[in-house]
């Protein structure tokens, strides 16, 4: 049976942070310490495998680019908003990625592909230095999240139809749980948790705004904090 989505998660009480867990070592963050951590690989569980589907339906495979941009004062993380009129997770807060189509020769060229489709990000821009573990979205897409590196001074040219912005939030920011909200919501006696990490600032265009970063973005986020912290 499915289950109706969540409307409106900025609703829903925050019941926690998790502040008592150590902020990433800023000189793990760095371009060069963020290569070296993904090339030395070993067994990683995820904290976060997935959720609770929404609907039933077969998994599909999807992938998606986890960008980090080096600037000179640090490395900011690449993200979009969605927008209002798409049938899964409309406006929410993403990574570029979607779908593996037949011709896809694995989940990076998947997540290349997409984040040129989606705001223009060309891929020979995109140093991949590895990928975290799977996963599961509520709409049953099994993601593969691909890591890459960016220089600045990329030119992005977004998909009017699928991305309604782009904008860059601090990596280190991100990387300190004391952001990590803790929600809870009953739905019909069932209850879930989820993570969220709200951030203003500035988008793309110059203009600050609240972000609510959540869901399954939040979630591989969270994955990222654990593998960096545990190194």
């Amino acid at each position: 049976m499915s289950r109706p989505p969540l409307l409106d998660p900025q609703s829903v009480p925050v019941f926690g942070t998790d502040s008592h867990l150590p902020p990433v070592d800023p000189q793990r963050l760095g371009a060069a310490a963020l290569r070296e951590r993904f090339a030395a690989l070993h067994a990683f569980e995820p904290e976060i495998a997935g959720d609770a589907a929404l609907v039933q339906r077969d998994p599909s495979s999807a992938a998606v680019l986890v960008p980090l941009v080096v600037h000179g004062d640090g490395v900011r993380v690449l993200l979009t908003r969605r927008t209002e009129h798409l049938r899964d997770h409309a406006g929410q807060i993403s990574f570029p990625g979607g779908r593996v189509e037949p011709d896809d020769a694995d989940a990076v060229a998947t997540a290349l592909r997409e984040a040129a489709e989606e705001v223009g990000l060309e891929p020979q821009r995109v140093e991949v230095i590895g990928t975290l573990p799977n996963y599961t979205t509520v709409t049953r897409f099994v993601v593969t999240p691909v890591v890459g590196l960016v220089q600045p001074g990329y030119a992005l040219k977004l998909d009017a139809f699928e991305v309604a912005e782009a904008f860059e939030v601090p990596l280190d920011y991100l990387m300190t749980p004391a952001h990590h909200h803790r929600h809870l919501v009953d739905n019909a006696g069932v209850q879930r948790q989820f993570l969220s990490m709200p951030w203003e600032g500035l988008g793309l265009d110059g203009v600050r705004r609240n972000y609510f970063i959540w869901g399954a973005t939040a979630a591989m986020l969270r994955n990222l904090y654990r593998f960096l912290a545990t190194a």
